[in-house]
């Protein structure tokens, strides 16, 4: 794996421990409310208690979250972590005192070690008289020496580290407002690629320290925020704006920058996606709708979060959060924040100046976003994530392609065998709006808040011994419901069950591999075998069997062995039109028998040849044989 792919990896795991954070933050909201006025300060004092003691035992929490995220949740992973943080830590505090802390970064670390010792060990085999020690059991034993080693090295350097980090810390919290500048653009600009989480860490785990009143010292911009620092927040305030109003305006302006006729479906869209900005910061969805169709837009729009964490410094404003700078977090942190009800006024001055920005830049530029062109669509899947799944692990190259697959919360994290062999056209065809190459076969494809979903049906069909068939699409033109076809003969699924196509163009290719046993002298209509035993009927427009051929021209034989993609048939498109009922064109599965369960493409435009329009789930490994119908 490549340093862009193990990032990537670090950077998704990282979230796992992040998750537990928003407990903290309720629990120390709910401790301080007025209990005394009620005869339980006892009550609030518990609270305040269980609260703190999460941000205690945060590097601990980092260490066992990471080597879980990074294994697959494998138990033995994170017992190890567990067992080797503890070990460190009392380590370095009889040797070093207590005054020594590598904080989250340390607990990072531990969590990393215990997971390449899984990956390392989970396959060794030893003799069989000690078998029992081989495999992941040997994780705990290589663990303890480890640490054992990494104590000893931080006992020898630990000292210098201290003064090294002290150093860095003074030297970035003395660039000031430009520091915090710096920061906001870096992290939007990392936001694409999933590496903010990793960038971030420093900023809000390790950099600046707090001495509580009990004598504990708190390490990074965020736990700091928890624990009472005035000077805390200055790396988190400036976000607030920019999630609460600066993106719920571009999906605002969006809407209304659709045209009319697909505003309905956008406004439904990009309301849930800036009301989900809003209450929880999560941004993907909008800032995915025009980062690949315009990502100097996307640029301006990370300068223009450097500058609201610059002015939130400027203002002294000191707010932080848990998760994410959402209205969730910012009323329950609201009762720890300095100046916190600036940010009001700035968001809203910053939501008016992002929602004419872009309203202006996609009518000056033709910018095609959703609602306005095809490409960067960011469709409802309503429910529909089970029929769409398959076409997604076909799109991605098949079950053999995937050596990993994870998911956060708005994209699918994979490691594919071949990236090349992933189909960009069909993913965005699926509902994804956007797909990254790190190299090294890492990649990242966004689905919305939809991905874990999507995650957990692949990796059950990978999971599964199935016979999938894939249908690529026979021609260009719009996808149809079957239903839709004007012949009660294919509509009422006489013949068979498949979908339907209206061409753009007078081409038709095939849609799968197979032998040709059926040529209809009319040349209208086509019936392939595929090597799994489908028989498929493609039938070019509805009553074109009275033509007799006029205006077609066949470039296949029977018997001919055809691959997908390969030209059957081409038509004069005007022609044919004037002189049939319909140009619909059908592509079924007449022996619908052999067939488990079916999936379907969303039904729009489609290019010639284009993957993962229809996919089928065969009953049993089929014979070969049998005739195609028209």
């Amino acid at each position: 794996m490549n340093l862009m792919g193990s990032l990537q990896q670090l950077g998704r795991s990282l979230m796992l421990p992040t998750m537990i954070l928003p407990v903290a933050a309720i629990l120390l909201w709910l401790g301080a409310l007025p209990w005394q006025e009620i005869h339980m300060s006892q009550f609030g004092e518990i609270l305040l208690f269980c609260g703190n003691t999460i941000f205690t035992f945060l590097p601990m929490i980092f260490a066992v979250g990471v080597a879980l995220g990074l294994t697959e949740s494998a138990g033995i992973a994170g017992m190890s972590a567990l067992i080797g943080h503890l070990m460190f830590i009392q380590a370095t505090r009889h040797y070093l005192g207590a005054e020594f802390h590598l904080g989250v970064p340390g607990g990072i670390l531990i969590g990393l070690i215990a997971a390449i010792l899984f990956h390392r060990c989970k396959n060794i085999q030893l003799p069989e008289s000690i078998q029992f020690f081989g495999g992941p059991r040997m994780v705990p034993l290589l663990m303890g020496l480890a640490i054992f080693i990494l104590s000893l090295i931080t006992i020898e350097v630990g000292p210098y580290m201290e003064k090294f980090m002290e150093w860095l810390s003074t030297a970035i919290i003395g660039l000031g407002g430009f520091g915090t500048f710096v920061n906001g653009v870096i992290h939007r600009l990392l936001v694409p690629s999933g590496l903010h989480h990793v960038f971030n860490n420093f900023f809000w785990f390790q950099l600046g320290a707090f001495e509580k009143p009990s004598g504990e010292m708190v390490f990074g911009d965020l736990p700091r925020y928890f624990a009472g620092d005035p000077n805390a927040g200055a790396y988190m305030a400036g976000l607030y704006p920019i999630m609460m109003f600066a993106l719920p305006a571009i999906a605002l302006a969006i809407i209304q920058e659709a045209r009319e006729d697909l505003k309905p479906k956008i406004r439904a869209t990009f309301m849930t996606a800036a009301l989900a900005s809003f209450l929880t910061g999560v941004t993907e969805p909008i800032e995915f709708a025009f980062l690949f169709v315009a990502p100097y837009l996307f640029v301006i729009h990370a300068l223009l979060s450097g500058l609201s964490m610059w002015i939130a410094y400027a203002l002294n404003i000191h707010h932080g959060f848990s998760y994410s700078a959402g209205a969730i977090d910012y009323i329950i942190n609201f009762h720890l924040s300095h100046n916190g009800w600036m940010l009001i006024p700035i968001g809203i001055a910053y939501g008016l100046l992002y929602y004419f920005l872009f309203r202006w830049a996609i009518r000056r530029f033709r910018i095609p976003t959703p609602g306005r062109e095809e490409g960067s669509k960011l469709e409802e899947w309503a429910g529909d994530i089970p029929y769409r799944s398959p076409l997604i692990l076909q799109s991605l190259g098949g079950k053999d392609n995937i050596k990993n697959i994870e998911a956060c919360i708005t994209r699918l994290r994979l490691t594919l065998t071949n990236d090349r062999l992933m189909d960009i056209a069909a993913l965005k065809h699926l509902g994804a709006a956007g797909v990254i190459r790190l190299g090294g076969g890492n990649v990242q494809v966004v689905f919305g808040t939809y991905s874990e979903l999507i995650r957990e049906e692949i990796k059950k069909l990978m999971r599964k011994d199935i016979q999938q068939v894939l249908f690529n699409a026979p021609m260009q033109g719009q996808m149809i419901p079957l239903e839709e076809v004007p012949d009660q003969i294919f509509s009422g699924k006489l013949v068979g069950n498949g979908v339907a196509f209206m061409p753009e163009k007078g081409e038709l290719v095939a849609p799968v591999a197979g032998k040709i046993i059926i040529l209809y002298p009319s040349l209208h209509a086509i019936g392939i075998e595929t090597d799994e035993g489908l028989e498929v009927l493609l039938h070019i427009g509805i009553d074109t069997a009275q033509l007799q051929g006029k205006w077609f021209t066949a470039f296949i034989k029977e018997g001919d062995r055809v691959e997908v993609g390969q030209l059957l048939v081409k038509f004069n498109l005007q022609k044919v039109k004037k002189n049939c009922k319909s140009l619909a064109t059908p592509m079924l599965i007449t022996n619908v028998d052999k067939v488990k369960s079916w999936s379907f493409a969303p039904y729009k435009a489609v290019k010639k040849g284009q993957a993962s329009v229809m996919s089928v789930v065969m009953k049993e490994p089929s014979i070969k044989g049998g005739n195609a119908h028209g």
